[in-house]
């Protein structure tokens, strides 16, 4: 549903939204974390940025996407006009999984309505989920990044686009960083109205077992 109130009470309820999750102990991640990462950035931005879940620099200073991988993430985004300002920058989890593994079923659970909030609130026009395990986690799919990049996928009243992880174009291959920038050339396309084709959701791949429904709701 469309929130249709002005920006700025939208930006208000985000800010208090983000006062009660910095002090969350619904899950076991709050044990360990040394700051939750909610978010950055616009919150009335047309493009909302999601990966998996905060790593030890982002754990330690509090924001997502820092580091080599949020340059990146900044190098690509100018590429098409816009700055880190510009969006909105979350992750599914907020608190950093030990050791930076995936986010067990427990704690996507604990953090989904907030994430959802997030989504209601800022109302972007595009999402994008970065890597594997968010791309997968919210198209609902076993389908592995390689195949789902390169389309706009209808989402929850929205267009998403599935990227590769910044990470994954600094471990030295060219291809992966041409095709995130393909990504983002859709995504500049999605904010500027030229594309509104909305394909079907993807399917698993035959070969893999069918998701576990439970698991990959985030919105249920």
């Amino acid at each position: 549903m469309t929130d249709i109130r002005p920006a700025e009470e939208r930006a208000a309820e985000l800010a208090e939204l983000a006062a009660r999750v910095n002090v969350c102990t619904v899950c076991r991640l709050a044990e360990t974390r040394t700051n939750v990462v909610f978010g950055s950035g616009n919150p009335d931005a047309d493009v909302m940025f999601v990966g998996e879940g905060p790593g030890q620099q982002e754990d330690e200073q509090g924001l997502p996407f820092v580091g080599r991988s949020g340059q990146l993430l900044e190098q690509l985004l100018g590429e098409i006009g816009l700055t880190r300002e510009d969006v909105y920058i979350g992750n599914v989890v907020k608190c950093r999984p030990p050791k930076n593994r995936d986010p067990r079923q427990d704690e996507i659970d604990a953090c989904k309505s907030y994430l959802r909030t997030q989504l209601e609130l800022i109302q972007p026009k595009v999402a994008v989920t970065l890597g594997n395990f968010a791309s997968k986690l919210l198209l609902r799919t076993d389908t592995g990044i390689t195949r789902l990049r390169g389309n706009a996928y209808e989402w929850w009243g929205r267009l998403l686009v599935p990227t590769y992880h910044p990470a994954a174009a600094l471990r030295g291959s060219t291809r992966v960083l041409d095709e995130m920038r393909q990504d983002f050339r859709t995504i500049e396309a999605i904010i500027a109205g030229k594309l509104t084709r909305r394909p079907p959701q993807p399917a698993a791949e035959p070969e893999q077992p069918e998701p576990d429904p439970q698991q990959l709701d985030l919105f249920n």
